[in-house]
C-alpha cells in the first residue's frame, strides 16, 4: 500500500479558472450544506459543535515589544468543520485580518483555506481563500432570498458597498433575477465609485442609484441588506433599521453589524437565523449581552430570548426552510429578517465543490508532502 501524500495548491487565480465566483452554483451549494446543518450532518468548534472558530485576541496596550494591539478588525483566527452529505470533507479555514492593511494595498483580510480527507486527515487541497470566502458569504442571503423575499422584487437597498454588498447582491439577482434598481449608501467616493463600476460590468441593466441615509435607502427596497464593518461594543452605533421605514413584504439580510427598532422586535416580523445553535454558542462564549459583542442582529434576538422577551419558537433556521421542514414566506406583506453569522461549514461545501471541479479540470499545482513518514 503506497504511503505517498499529494495535495493541489490551489492559487487566486487558479480558484477563478476553477469557477469559484460561480453564484448561482455557490448559492444551491450553500443551500445544500445548510439543509445538512439543520438535520445535523456536521461538526464545527466548540463542545457543541456549533462554534464560529477560535481567536487569537491580543491586548489593548502593547505588553511585549513587537506584539500586536487590539486594533478594528483584528484577526488571527481559525475556523474548522466537517460536513456531510456530499461533501464529506473537512477543512480549517485561517483568517488573518487587519483593517490597516488597505493602508498598505491589501486586502482587509488575507484568507487560507486547508480541505483534508475526513478519514485520513491527509491534506486534499491548500487554497487562497478570499474569494471562496467573499462568495459563500454572498450566497447565504442569497438562499434566503430564494425562500424569503418576494417572487417579484425588483429593488435592493444596500449599505456599504464593499465585497460584501457585491457578493450579496450577485446572489439576489441569482434568486431573484427581476432585480432592476440598487439604491446604495457609502461613506466614501472610491468605494461607491468600485461598486457602481463593478454592476455595470456584471449587471448592465441594473439601475444603481446613490442614497444619502439609511432611511432613504431602506424605503421602498424589497430586499435590504446592511454590508458594513466597524467596532462593536455599543449597539447604539450600530447601523440601524426602523419599522416605519420598512416596506411591507420586505426581505431584510445582514451578514454584518446591526442593530433593529423596537417595531421589528413584534411578533409579526419574522426571525430566521443561518444557525440557532451558531449564536447560542456566541451567547455562551462571549457571556450576555451578546449583541454587545458579536454585533450580528441574531444575537440580538438570542439576548431577547435570554430576557424572556422573545419564544424561542419565533427564531427559525433558513435550513429548516430550505429541506420543507417549515413553511418559507407565508405572505405578500410578512417582513422578514434573516441574520447571517457566516460558518466554516460553508467554506468546507464550496471549497470542497470547487475543489472536485479543480481535479475534474486538471487546474492548480500538486505538491508532495512525503512519499513515506519519516516517523510512521
Amino acid at each position: 500500500m503506497s504511503t505517498e501524500i499529494d495535495f493541489r495548491y490551489l492559487s487566486e487565480p487558479d480558484m477563478i479558472a476553477a469557477g469559484v465566483t460561480d453564484m448561482p452554483a455557490c448559492v444551491d451549494a450553500m443551500e445544500e450544506a445548510l439543509v445538512l446543518l439543520h438535520r445535523g450532518d456536521y461538526r464545527m468548534a466548540g463542545a457543541g459543535n456549533d462554534s464560529h472558530g477560535s481567536m487569537v485576541v491580543f491586548p489593548e496596550e502593547a505588553t511585549f515589544p513587537g506584539m500586536p494591539t487590539n486594533t478594528p478588525d483584528r484577526r488571527l483566527m481559525a475556523m474548522p468543520a466537517y460536513l456531510g452529505g456530499s461533501f464529506g470533507t473537512c477543512g480549517v479555514k485561517w483568517y488573518g485580518s487587519n483593517i490597516a492593511n488597505r493602508e498598505k494595498g491589501l486586502p482587509r483580510s488575507i484568507l487560507m483555506f486547508l480541505l483534508s480527507d475526513v478519514d485520513t486527515g491527509a491534506p486534499l487541497a491548500l487554497m487562497s481563500a478570499n474569494l471562496l470566502s467573499a462568495y459563500r458569504t454572498g450566497a447565504v442571503p442569497g438562499v434566503g432570498a430564494r425562500h424569503l423575499a418576494r417572487p417579484d422584487a425588483t429593488t435592493v437597498g444596500i449599505v456599504g458597498p464593499g465585497v460584501m454588498a457585491r457578493t450579496s447582491l450577485a446572489a439576489f439577482v441569482a434568486a431573484r433575477p427581476g432585480i432592476e434598481t440598487v439604491k446604495i449608501l457609502g461613506r466614501g467616493r472610491e468605494s461607491l465609485e468600485k461598486f457602481e463600476k463593478w454592476v455595470g460590468e456584471q449587471f448592465p441593466d441594473i439601475t444603481v442609484i446613490e442614497t444619502d441615509s439609511i432611511e432613504a435607502t431602506v424605503r421602498d427596497s424589497d430586499i435590504v441588506t446592511f454590508c458594513t464593518s466597524g467596532p462593536s461594543g455599543d449597539p447604539s452605533g450600530y447601523p440601524t433599521a426602523k419599522r416605519e421605514w420598512v416596506k411591507p413584504g420586505a426581505f431584510l439580510s445582514m451578514p454584518s453589524l446591526c442593530e433593529v427598532d423596537s417595531g421589528l422586535c413584534e411578533p409579526d416580523v419574522r426571525k430566521v437565523l443561518d444557525s440557532y445553535g451558531l449564536y447560542n454558542t456566541w451567547l455562551e462564549e462571549e457571556g450576555y449581552p451578546s449583541h454587545h459583542e458579536v454585533p450580528m442582529v441574531g444575537c440580538k434576538f438570542i439576548d431577547m430570548v435570554h430576557d424572556g422577551k422573545l419564544d424561542r419558537d419565533e427564531l427559525v433556521d433558513i435550513g429548516a426552510i430550505a429541506a420543507g421542514d417549515v413553511p418559507g414566506r407565508r405572505s405578500d406583506d410578512e417582513i422578514v429578517i434573516f441574520s447571517v453569522g457566516g460558518m466554516p461549514i460553508e467554506d468546507v461545501a464550496w471549497g470542497t465543490t470547487v475543489y472536485r471541479r479543480a481535479v475534474d479540470q486538471g487546474i492548480g499545482v500538486s505538491l508532495n508532502l512525503w512519499e513515506s513518514p519519516a516517523l510512521a
